[in-house]
């Protein structure tokens, strides 16, 4: 019998939430080509990978995500911002609204979840739990739904 050295320390190895990008290398268009097509290749990119229904946080991270394909082909803020502006964008977002509401039936995507705390004035506070509570649904999911639109910027106080 072979003896085995067991380190107790060590924990068995348990597999990493698969955070590997989708569409790593779905993005075939030059940075060089112009904003349309720019446009065109996000969305076509954010189509093919809608129709694999994936949960809404791994769409959302493979496509509008930090690393995601608009990100990566609009990679300034001034161009992203331009994007957000646009058709394919409001589209992109009615993607990730329908995956929201698909993802109430399916399990948890294997994005790890954070928590922030944010302090609001009581009325703010009182005004969103209203609304939750008048579109049937939860604060958390109405201020993420919130979190998810578009800003315009001149709306945002400066530090």
């Amino acid at each position: 019998m072979q003896n085995v050295i067991q380190h107790p320390q060590v924990a068995p190895s348990v597999p990493e939430p698969q955070t590997t990008p989708v569409i790593s290398a779905a993005i075939g268009i030059p940075q060089t080509a112009g904003p349309e097509g720019r446009c065109r290749e996000v969305h076509r990119v954010a189509g093919e990978l809608f129709q694999r229904s994936p949960d809404w946080v791994t769409f959302f991270r493979e496509v509008l995500g930090v690393e995601g394909a608009a990100r990566r082909i609009f990679p300034s803020s001034d161009e992203f911002m331009q994007f957000e502006q646009t058709q394919e964008y409001n589209e992109i977002q009615q993607m990730v609204a329908k995956l929201r509401e698909n993802s109430r039936s399916q399990a948890q995507g294997t994005e790890p979840t954070r928590v922030i705390t944010v302090r609001l004035p009581k009325s703010l506070h009182e005004s969103l739990r209203t609304e939750a509570h008048e579109r049937r649904t939860s604060m958390n999911k109405l201020c993420i739904s919130k979190l998810l639109q578009v800003i315009d910027w001149d709306l945002i106080p400066h530090e």
